[in-house]
């Protein structure tokens, strides 16, 4: 347990990355896993991640996200994009449960139903909303999984999502960029630097009811 406290006290939103310094293919990959295991609303993960390491895709991202030069410098950038919910991607859903756990569809239909219910009493701006809430679930797993892995990372609002999905052709798949993650090592100079974290006392944040 105190590791894990210990872990998200050394976190900060790292602005200045170590160029020279890459994440190895494991530690990208236990970052993906962590995303892709996040929970979601029925499980249904109505998003997708995008992992870019491109630099030539990235300076056109960085030229969308005011210029930031984290976009560019860390080691890789995750875009969560939002999916938007419908019916199909329920369908699937419950295809992928029927293969996984060996459960005949027809014992899911009331599953199925629930589910598309819940969609089909939103509007459509609801949906993708209610998807964008889920990308940040993901967000915050990984961002959780960086620290415990002492790879640093920045979770960002500071961009144009519409920019983002016409470079990454997001828009042509039904999805749309919900909130951005670079990840990598912060610069020396940082690093030699302990700033206390600053965060209000227990009292005045936490209720308990």
């Amino acid at each position: 347990m105190q590791s894990i406290i210990q872990a998200l006290t050394w976190r900060e939103a790292t602005r200045k990355f170590d160029t020279e310094k890459k994440l190895t293919s494991e530690q990208l990959y236990i970052l993906v896993e962590a995303a892709r295991l996040s929970p979601s609303s029925f499980g249904l993960q109505p998003w997708k991640l995008v992992v870019v390491s491109d630099p030539v895709v990235r300076a056109k991202l960085r030229e969308a996200s005011w210029n930031q030069p984290q976009i560019t410098e860390a080691s890789q950038l995750f875009v969560f994009a939002a999916q938007m919910p419908t019916p199909e991607l329920v369908d699937a859903f419950v295809a992928n449960i029927s293969a996984t756990r060996g459960a005949p569809v027809k014992s899911l239909a009331g599953l199925s139903q629930m589910i598309k219910g819940s969609i089909e009493s939103k509007t459509e701006a609801e949906r993708i909303e209610w998807a964008k809430k889920q990308a940040y679930l993901a967000l915050g797993v990984t961002l959780a999984s960086a620290a415990v892995l002492s790879i640093d990372a920045c979770p960002m609002e500071g961009f144009d999502a519409d920019k983002y999905d016409e470079i990454l052709g997001l828009s042509e798949r039904d999805l749309h960029t919900a909130v951005i993650m670079t990840v990598g090592f912060r610069i020396a100079e940082e690093a030699a630097i302990e700033l206390k974290k600053v965060r209000p006392a227990k009292e005045d944040q936490i209720i308990e009811v």
